[in-house]
């Protein structure tokens, strides 16, 4: 049975093309990866199913009464809400059939004999529905899921306007999931998540009865929770069974064959061309010559996609620095009150850390406090000599009104616009993006961009907070090996064991001080 019905659609933005007579079409319980580089339009494609884009030609059907539930990039909470509320709003549907009931509760006071057995009939229904949806049941279910995506120690009367961006994803995750919708659509939901959560969430969704159709560049996440792949590559979508493994092999098996088939039609284009040539004028070969013209101009010629441009990154690395890079003494982080106990920590020259623990327990407030963004409550932090910082935050404003180029080329006034354009593209950004405004890039492209701008500056020490969220297999294994390579000091606050593992000297598991644990 289908729930999604996609039909010929097409869409872009100004003349940068995202789909090109794209159809789709999604069956119950179908548990979907969606798949492409950074920039091919997996989260317009989820805009555009939800609702959010309308689509320039093509139409998109959903069956009736199916509930849909998006976590996207990009949702906001609103100030004045408790975790709780926006947990408990999950149910919004029970509480107005218990407000509906009430209010027949109150009419039966006052009405006759007939309206009172109509009344008894309805609120019987009611009651039904409600016991049917364990509307009595709703704090525990709401403790539950908080506890398993550890958001019940930030408190569920903690207004969400106080919440990293990390935990602001968390709990619209839990309140998605408290929803059971017929489908769930997740764009990176493993963005901010810990590994325990992680584990979690994977065992949750390969339990999920409904269909989901899920964006994630995480591997080992996608292999284990999905059995289709739609892979999104040149403006089309085409679907794989299997998980994300499967569908490698058959891409790549299906690249080969299209190449060497490619190949083999040029040796002959190329052979017949030339005997065209040679033949087309003399009298006795002329109609040979011509048959074989004829050939040519019915030939379907196969044409191979243009490669993407794959990311380069390479650090550019300034004058060696003192032996130690920072020296903390009995400090406390924090804001309103303290995230730590005092931290005595020491970071030498040329090592390479992780940073891990969940949400919200001060990873990167650490990192603020280290580079004197924000003062900490208690004791002292002492910087190295000859520090040439590289601070990559883990979010970016979405006020922002630049292209791409000019934000590069406000960074770095002294370059032309030939030499801007093309450390643009060294980070894996075409023409269209780098013309288009910073503010409609997709997370990924953003990353890059953000990526850019540390690469071209000079540093010996690198503050990197999440910086694989959102980027795209090819950008991680570039940026992977770049900083295996690069000379300086590296702290990187990261909940990838996959990315960090073999890259870093320690990892420092922040929970080990943290107060909020």
């Amino acid at each position: 049975m289908s729930i999604l019905n996609v039909e010929h659609v097409t869409h872009g933005f100004g003349d940068r093309a995202i789909f090109d007579d794209v159809s789709f079409r999604l069956l119950k319980g179908e548990h979907i990866g969606l798949v492409g580089a950074n920039g091919e339009g997996k989260s317009t494609f989820m805009n555009v199913i939800t609702g959010k884009q309308a689509p320039e030609e093509g139409k998109v059907e959903w069956s009736k009464r199916v509930r849909a539930g998006y976590l996207d990039q990009h949702t906001v909470l609103e100030k004045g809400m408790t975790i709780g509320d926006v947990l408990r709003s999950a149910f919004n549907f029970l509480y107005e059939m218990e407000g509906q009931m009430n209010a027949m509760y109150e009419e039966m006071a006052s009405a006759d004999e007939n309206r009172m057995n109509e009344l008894m009939e309805e609120v019987g229904t009611l009651t039904d529905l409600l016991e049917y949806h364990d509307f009595y049941m709703i704090d525990a279910k709401v403790e539950e899921v908080a506890r398993a995506l550890g958001i019940l120690d930030l408190g569920l009367d903690r207004d969400v306007s106080d919440l990293s961006g990390g935990q602001r994803t968390k709990i619209l995750l839990a309140k998605l999931l408290l929803e059971k919708p017929d489908i769930l659509l997740l764009d990176e939901p493993t963005n901010y998540l810990d590994a325990e959560h992680i584990v979690w969430l994977t065992r949750y969704l390969q339990e999920y009865e409904n269909a989901f159709i899920l964006i994630s560049h995480d591997i080992p996440f996608l292999n284990s929770v999905v059995n289709i792949i739609y892979h999104m590559d040149h403006c089309k979508l085409t679907r794989y069974v299997g998980n994300y493994d499967d569908f490698q092999k058959v891409y790549e098996m299906q690249k080969s064959q299209l190449e060497a088939a490619y190949k083999k039609q040029q040796k002959e284009i190329a052979e017949l061309e030339d005997f065209v040539a040679r033949n087309k004028a003399r009298v006795a070969t002329r109609n040979m010559a011509m048959s074989r013209q004829k050939k040519l101009d019915k030939m379907e010629v196969i044409e191979l996609a243009a490669e993407k441009p794959k990311p380069e990154f390479y650090f550019k690395e300034a004058r060696t620095p003192g032996k130690y890079i920072f020296e903390t003494k009995e400090m406390v982080i924090g804001y309103d009150g303290p995230l730590s106990k005092p931290l005595d920590l020491f970071l030498e020259r040329k090592k390479k850390i992780a940073l891990t623990g969940a949400n919200g327990i001060g990873k990167s407030t650490l990192l603020k406090s280290l580079l004197g963004l924000i003062k900490p409550l208690d004791g002292q932090v002492k910087q190295g000599e000859n520090l040439a910082i590289g601070y990559f935050e883990q979010e970016m404003s979405q006020d922002i009104q630049t292209t791409c180029i000019e934000e590069v080329w406000n960074t770095f006034p002294s370059l032309n616009q030939a030499e801007v354009r093309a450390i643009l593209a060294k980070c894996g950004l075409t023409t269209k993006h780098i013309e288009s405004k910073v503010k409609v890039l997709s997370g990924g492209e953003q990353a890059k961009l953000r990526l850019c701008k540390i690469l071209n500056q000079e540093t010996n020490v690198l503050l990197l907070d999440e910086p694989t969220n959102h980027l795209d297999v090819d950008a991680k294994d570039e940026l992977k090996r770049a900083l295996k390579e690069y000379g300086g000091t590296l702290l990187m606050v990261c909940h990838e064991p996959d990315f960090y593992e073999g890259l870093v000297d320690e990892v420092w598991d922040c929970s080990q001080w943290s107060t909020k644990i």
